[in-house]
């Protein structure tokens, strides 16, 4: 006969309080089958879910239990558990489990509210939940500026694709973005990030940018704008929008370089994953003459993008090579794999364009990000809310173990 009982202890967080009380058990033999504590506001919530040894008498255990909780200031309550309610919790442990994340610029009890009875209609328990965010000031600097949860699920979803498309709709009212992964190993260890640039890495689409210097740049970019919602042949419409360019001297594109928009969070995501190895590639419809600028200033290690032609100084209208349409980035994404050593579940791939959606749907982690609404339907993940950066946060990183904040 095996006595099992949940001891919960809350109240003000001091040192030394798990110590107390664990060694106060320790002296009577006492096996701790499960512990978990929590901190919240300096309030300390800590729960144990102790064995009492064969042939002990609970009674005097938990007497002096209660003692030391009063001794130092805690409340403390004690639930016996039965056996089969223990072995039933055992079993349970071969459930997937799944990490939903919470993005915003601020998150309210309404989001938690929608979120919690949501997974509890589709058979998902949730185990923790956590901020991954800073501490966040109620005014100044850092308000509302971004704020993250994680949640920790557990069990079979009676409907996986109703699940994925309920998020969304809340994703959609509620301004705020929710990422929902299988937590396995392949999540605890990305290894590469493949970025498409324009409308991604950079708040531009430099296409436009040069077709505006042409004096043609409302066409350029309702063509471009057609072909990033998937309306055209990717392949085509940039054919046509480089034949407008025909004859803009070089140094319109130098000025364009020198002042390119960077996305918000662009260099504290890139500078976080190189931090801890990662291989950054941009993968783009867009033109190596850029990327050249934004793989020297963020040590970007892959690049592939079109070439744009130049002769005399200016653009022919034309494009070197082959073009990198979407069919060329997902072969791409797989030779660099390859060449990396790298599992596809390895790879984060980010976009927002309908170019991007093969290669989002090949890497492990597929971000469709500030994207069209074709693209945010295709892909397993979409961020909308938030810079660049927030990427960080579905990897499981804090706040307080980022570097180079850049605003």
């Amino acid at each position: 006969m095996h006595e099992i009982i949940l001891v919960t202890v809350s109240g003000q967080d001091r040192k030394g309080l798990t110590s107390s009380l664990t060694g106060l058990l320790a002296g009577y033999g006492v096996r701790i089958l499960d512990i978990g504590q929590s901190v919240i506001h300096n309030h300390l919530t800590l729960g144990m879910l102790i064995e009492i040894p064969q042939g002990a008498v609970s009674e005097p255990i938990l007497k002096d239990v209660l003692y030391k909780a009063y001794e130092l200031e805690l409340s403390v309550k004690f639930d016996p558990i039965g056996e089969d309610h223990y072995s039933e919790w055992v079993r349970a442990q071969g459930k997937p489990r799944y990490i939903l994340t919470v993005l915003g610029r601020f998150i309210t009890a309404d989001h938690i509210s929608r979120l919690s009875q949501l997974v509890a209609d589709h058979d998902l328990n949730i185990d923790i939940i956590t901020r991954l965010s800073g501490r966040t000031p109620l005014n100044g600097p850092g308000a509302a500026k971004r704020a993250c949860v994680e949640i920790s699920l557990r069990g079979d979803p009676s409907d996986l694709v109703g699940l994925r498309q309920s998020l969304m709709d809340i994703s959609h009212g509620m301004d705020v973005d929710l990422a929902f992964q299988e937590d396995n190993v392949f999540r605890r260890n990305r290894r590469l990030v493949a970025l498409d640039m324009d409308s991604t890495l950079i708040q531009t689409e430099a296409i436009d940018e040069l077709a505006a210097r042409c004096g043609a740049g409302a066409e350029v970019r309702a063509v471009t704008e057609a072909a990033m919602r998937g309306e055209l042949d990717f392949k085509e419409s940039l054919r046509r929008r480089v034949a407008k360019l025909k004859g803009l001297p070089e140094c319109a594109m130098q000025e364009i370089a020198a002042s390119l928009p960077m996305t918000e969070g662009a260099e504290r995501l890139i500078a976080n994953l190189k931090r801890v190895g990662y291989k950054i590639a941009i993968i783009s419809g867009g033109f190596t003459y850029f990327g050249e600028v934004l793989r020297r200033k963020l040590g970007v290690d892959y690049l592939y993008a079109n070439e744009l032609e130049i002769e005399n100084g200016a653009l022919t209208g034309r494009v070197k090579g082959e073009v990198v349409d979407a069919e060329r980035k997902a072969q791409i994404l797989r030779e660099i794999a390859e060449r990396e050593g790298l599992s596809l579940q390895q790879i984060i791939a980010v976009g927002d364009g309908a170019n991007d959606l093969a290669m989002l749907s090949l890497a492990g982690l597929g971000i469709a990000f500030h994207a069209k609404p074709k693209v945010k339907q295709g892909a397993k993940q979409s961020i909308s809310t938030l810079g660049l950066d927030s990427i960080l946060y579905l990897l499981g990183m804090r706040d307080r173990e980022m570097v180079a904040d850049d605003g």
